[in-house]
């Protein structure tokens, strides 16, 4: 029997930021986004650079709460962005409590944690994911070692869940040419992805000076 001094409180989900109220991060619903921080991945079109490392976060997830505590029946939904919001292991039980409240569940990912995207799948209504080029070409964009085996197997998931999704690339023509595109395009119709859609690099929030001269997109940002 364990003693009461060792017993540890569930983690709290790392927060980097709050979007109290967007249209863009779910296509047609009115949400607040929550922002969890950290990524595995860095890719070099990031538009989300400070939200790159594990450790930090600047709003108490109690906070977030006490904000959406106020806003039911005023917001549609809360979507869960990042960094990469599977990274966290409080993400499943975050996003528990926060259906509880009655609010409806989306979520951004890329897909470098198949397992746990897999798990948390039956809890969330809609999903915005993140393919960053043909499978064998994730290198170069994320700079981070054998990503694109575990985003095939992300997104075989997310097929299988039947869920609501946007699948979507970001591109610039100085990571992804044709060719690049081409084998992209490839590689979403062996999958059975009925509807890929890609959106144009925006400058906005990237530090990578090579790739940010203007486009003049307004898109909404995406992870």
């Amino acid at each position: 029997m364990r003693n009461a001094g060792s017993l540890q409180s569930p983690p709290e989900l790392r927060v980097g930021g709050l979007s109290r109220l967007s249209a863009c991060d779910w296509p047609g619903e009115l949400v607040a986004t929550v922002f969890c921080q950290g990524c595995p991945w860095d890719c070099a079109y990031c538009h989300n650079p400070h939200l790159i490392p594990a450790t930090g976060g600047t709003i108490p997830w109690p906070g977030v709460l006490a904000f959406l505590e106020a806003r039911r029946g005023l917001l549609d939904a809360v979507v869960f962005s990042g960094g990469e919001p599977t990274l966290q292991a409080a993400l499943p039980d975050a996003i528990r409590t926060v259906r509880a409240m009655g609010f409806r569940i989306g979520l951004h990912s890329a897909g470098p944690y198949p397992d746990r995207l897999a798990q948390v799948l039956s809890l969330i209504d809609w999903i915005g994911f993140d393919v960053k080029a043909a499978f064998d070409d994730y290198d170069p964009i994320t700079r981070t070692p054998g990503g694109g085996p575990r985003a095939r197997r992300s997104l075989a998931h997310v097929l299988a869940s039947g869920l609501p999704c946007d699948i979507r690339t970001t591109v610039h023509d100085r990571l992804l040419d044709g060719a690049a595109l081409d084998r992209l395009a490839r590689d979403m119709a062996s999958a059975g992805v009925p509807d890929h859609r890609l959106q144009p690099f925006r400058a906005a929030g990237c530090i990578n000076p090579d790739l940010c001269a203007p486009t003049g997109d307004t898109t909404c940002s995406r992870p």
